[in-house]
């Protein structure tokens, strides 16, 4: 069987056979495990907004908007090596993703692959903070080597909270003592009640251009959940978290996923290289 260090310098050979023609990798919904809570329940700073759409509640005291974002916030440690860079700093978009050189204000996703700038998106959709009964987005960076985000039972545009989903990020320095079967960046999921808002052509929260999960390095590459953008993709992730390591080769890999996920990433490798192939002799 493929280690998983072998498999990530695979896949970043995928990632770098051509500039041009796009890679897409799946994380397989296997590679989830279950769970009954978010990472933690101490959320640290509320996210006023600097920036984003058109009257969206940019810089209202109250932290609610939609599509609007805050940065760039420091790390407080450096972030080595995603997808070859390393960053000091980001900006949290309220639309369920971590963006690395500019703020975010796109609401329907075509991927975490899709963004113009690399991308961490525990659930990329178009989260809209103005219901009344919305909960909000909030950072704590006040923890040596570790930083948490939290979407806590948002709303959807527009303006809708009849259904709410909470969410959280995790993001951990290259000094952080990682227990054993955690990683460097985790995606943890409790109630997730919808997944599309209206303005991405969804009806009640569902429909239309639903959430993605995943990484994306801003050149149209992406390392994707395998229900991103279908529906369903809110069942597929309630209640579940995933690990993930950056390894040598810059690619996030699962921590320790299960048999059939090896299976399952070498399968669609595969078809990736095979289109490499394919081009070079062009």
């Amino acid at each position: 069987m493929l280690s998983i260090q072998r498999l990530g310098v695979a896949l970043a050979a995928a990632f770098t056979t051509s500039a041009t023609l796009a890679q897409v990798v799946i994380i397989p919904d296997t590679a989830l495990t279950p769970a009954t809570s978010l990472y933690t329940n101490a959320f640290g700073t509320l996210m006023l907004t600097t920036d984003g759409g058109n009257a969206n509640g940019v810089g209202d005291p109250s932290g609610r908007n939609d599509d609007g974002f805050r940065g760039p916030i420091s790390f407080g440690y450096t972030l080595t090596n995603f997808f070859g860079q390393d960053y000091t700093q980001f900006f949290l978009n309220n639309n369920g993703n971590i963006t690395f050189g500019a703020g975010l204000a796109d609401f329907t996703p075509n991927g975490p692959q899709g963004a113009t700038q690399p991308v961490i998106a525990p659930f990329f959709a178009d989260v809209d903070t103005r219901g009344a009964l919305s909960g909000l987005v909030y950072y704590d960076t006040s923890i040596p080597n570790e930083t948490i985000i939290t979407w806590d039972h948002v709303g959807y545009f527009g303006q809708h909270d009849d259904k709410l989903d909470t969410f959280q990020l995790v993001v951990r320095g290259p000094d952080y003592v990682v227990p054993a079967g955690e990683g460097q960046i985790g995606f943890f999921w409790t109630d997730m009640q919808w997944e599309t808002g209206d303005a991405s052509d969804g009806s009640g929260g569902f429909g239309g251009t639903p959430a993605a999960v995943g990484f994306g390095d801003g050149l149209n590459n992406g390392f994707v959940l395998q229900g991103s953008i279908t529906d369903g993709i809110s069942r597929v992730v309630d209640h579940e978290m995933i690990w993930f390591n950056i390894n040598e080769a810059g690619v996030p890999v699962p921590v320790i996923p299960e048999p059939e996920t090896y299976a399952l990433m070498l399968a669609g490798l595969g078809l990736l290289s095979a289109v490499a192939r394919r081009r070079r002799k062009g």
